[in-house]
């Protein structure tokens, strides 16, 4: 009987996210497109040939609940790892128990969580292992791993990519939940919407809240839940990003190219859907400085000149008064005429310069501060272009001898590019005039 008490006690302190996690493929909410009757994952794991793999998705999707999944499946012992928490040490003990295991004829799974801040050497050290069939290697990642995982690795695992639970499974969810650990508890429409909305995609986060909830309903014994009660419990909603990881930079991506796209409410809305998720204000400044100078230019110069004031006006006001100057940048770079024309310039001169040979100075161009250099005729044939009409030296050239005019700087017919495409085709038809007087 004591034992029993014990059981039921430690039962109740285990998370409730564990608690449920599902103990069969059919239990799984979400990842359809990987578990659906023949598609990939489902496929792989009816072959009954288990393999390494990676598993990519944000956080709370179900990649360690599809692993622990496949062991039971294939009959494997699972031995877990987390990136974090682990090293060498502990890579070594779960070589050693698979080999031990593999001598009383056992399969072994090895879960490596985080896998993505495993370094170089750390990642390397599976390979030998994976290689020799010690144990079927599955991988978790809330990262891209063509980026964070070793290609040596990569390339003897699958990649599965998992996705955000949608609206309809967290619902799905949200039911069994509530029938299985909260049946005294109801909730209304606006109640459970509001907590699909925090969940966010994540089904972890969603049975995290509901926990939470619950207790909270407890201490003010209460039954019924509403849309009220849910916002008055929970904090400010703040949507999900890792500030380092994928999800971060596929929304700076968007912002940056809706305002490259000129629509100022999609920018609006990237701009304050990554605020509202924690990403610095000043770094969001930064990047609209790289967007007005990359995609708007000499198009419109007052766009630079406006997102570096948005930055120093938020310094000055912090947050939330300062977020709006980046909000009037941001509108006004959505909506300035466009022209990459410098930045197309500067990219192939950069190239040019890469690959061609270290060319002279000519001389009619270097300084000459002294007797010795003017008797070499440094700068003995330079014209001064304000001593010149229009203040222009018609025909000159200032590039090395035998380079020709590369054309890079190209004007786009937009903005005050109009007037700078008149102005040098003015200037470039003096040059023509003064070559045919030679």
């Amino acid at each position: 009987m004591t034992d029993d008490l014990f059981g039921a006690a430690e039962q109740v302190n285990v998370p409730l996210a564990e608690r449920l996690r599902p103990k069969t493929l059919a239990e799984v909410v979400g990842q359809q497109h990987l578990l659906g009757p023949g598609k990939p994952l489902r496929l792989a794991i009816d072959s009954g040939r288990p393999h390494s793999m990676i598993l990519w998705g944000p956080p709370g999707v179900g990649k360690t609940t599809l692993a622990r999944l496949m062991a039971t499946h294939f009959d494997a012992e699972f031995i877990a790892l987390s990136a974090v928490f682990s090293g060498v040490k502990e890579i070594r003990e779960a070589v050693s128990r698979a080999e031990t295991l593999r001598a009383h004829g056992r399969r072994t799974i090895l879960f490596v969580d985080e896998v993505h801040r495993f370094n170089k050497a750390q990642q390397d050290a599976f390979l030998p292992f994976v290689e020799s069939g010690l144990f079927t290697f599955i991988g978790a990642t809330t990262e891209n791993p063509s980026f964070e995982v070793n290609s040596a690795l990569l390339s003897r695992s699958a990649v599965y990519v998992l996705e955000s639970l949608k609206p309809e499974d967290l619902r799905a969810l949200f039911t069994r939940v509530q029938h299985e650990a909260f049946p005294t508890l109801s909730f209304d429409d606006e109640a459970c919407e509001r907590l699909i909305g925090w969940a966010d995609g994540d089904a972890r986060r969603l049975l995290n809240v509901l926990e939470t909830l619950a207790t909270a309903a407890e201490a003010a014994q209460r039954s019924e839940i509403d849309g009220d009660f849910v916002e008055s419990t929970l904090a400010q909603n703040l949507r999900r990003f890792d500030k380092g990881g994928d999800a971060f930079y596929d929304q700076i991506s968007a912002l940056h190219k809706s305002v490259r796209g000129s629509n100022p409410d999609a920018a609006l809305y990237w701009l304050v859907r990554m605020l509202d998720g924690g990403a610095d204000p000043l770094y969001m400044g930064r990047r609209m400085v790289r967007m007005a100078v990359e995609d708007i230019g000499l198009a419109d110069p007052r766009a630079l000149t406006l997102a570096l004031e948005a930055c120093q006006t938020y310094e000055r006001l912090g947050s939330p008064e300062g977020e709006l100057a980046l909000a009037q940048a941001i509108v006004y770079l959505a909506c300035a005429a466009k022209s990459n024309a410098v930045y197309m310039a500067y990219s192939a001169a950069r190239k040019f310069v890469k690959n061609d040979e270290s060319r002279p100075v000519p001389v009619h161009l270097r300084n000459a501060p002294t007797r010795l250099m003017k008797e070499l005729g440094f700068g003995k044939e330079y014209r001064y272009a304000h001593d010149e009409p229009n203040a222009y030296a018609a025909g000159e050239t200032y590039f090395p001898d035998g380079m020709a005019e590369p054309h890079w700087y190209r004007p786009t017919p937009r903005g005050l590019e109009i007037k700078i495409a008149e102005k040098l085709a003015f200037l470039r038809k003096l040059d023509a005039d003064a070559l045919k007087s030679k």
